[in-house]
């Protein structure tokens, strides 16, 4: 699948994971590393992903996920994490910015400008781990689409028990998860739902 509006369309929530097929791991590199492209402020790509694919880890996430049988039934289910502290000196993206504006005065002045947007209020700092991780997160979506992968997005979890459970750092946020692999061809994939169109959602001003 190579045209983006028939990824676009073709993309499903997917509920039902056939438990008999697993997910290559080049395969699952191979979509992470295009997802990679998203946008994110200044490049700082704020964001962490935990593969769940065991047996085990798979059972430790199940419960921790409102019992979802997505969690067992799909091969890989992603933790999409974004990092609150993103912004700060740090980060090794920040180098890569350098080398791009020539002089060290000009990066201080850039990290300074990025400090009061997004480190000044806890607020703030969730929002800039949220809105990053979320560009990553729909980016995985299509992209495992490209590569012929269904996907599920949960956010229906409980956040501070995954962050405890799979021993996150303090400055680390749980946005959501997202189960990959392939659909069960025994179940019935429902038609697409009604979708807000231009005209229900845009005020133009």
């Amino acid at each position: 699948m190579t045209d983006l509006k028939e990824v676009f369309e073709a993309r499903r929530s997917v509920n039902f994971f056939d438990k008999q097929k697993g997910l290559d791991e080049q395969v699952l590199q191979n979509i992470i590393n295009l997802a990679t492209l998203a946008p994110s402020a200044f490049n700082l790509q704020p964001w962490q992903i935990i593969a769940v694919k065991t047996d085990e880890a798979k059972k430790r996430l199940y419960p921790l996920a409102s019992n979802q049988p997505k969690i067992l039934d799909a091969p890989v289910t992603l933790i999409i994490i974004g990092d609150r502290a993103g912004y700060e000196k740090d980060n090794p993206a920040w180098s890569d910015l350098e080398k791009m504006l020539g002089n060290k005065e000009a990066l201080e002045k850039t990290q300074q400008f990025a400090y009061a947007l997004y480190g000044t209020t806890p607020e703030r700092k969730i929002k800039f781990a949220e809105s990053n991780a979320g560009l990553l997160a729909a980016s995985i979506m299509y992209a495992a689409k490209y590569f012929g992968v269904e996907s599920h997005a949960m956010s229906g979890i409980d956040f501070e028990g995954i962050h405890k459970e799979f021993k996150l750092g303090t400055d680390k946020e749980v946005v959501m998860l997202i189960a990959l692999g392939y659909f069960d061809e025994s179940k019935t994939l429902y038609p697409r739902r009604f979708r807000k169109n231009f005209k229900d959602m845009v005020q133009v001003v």
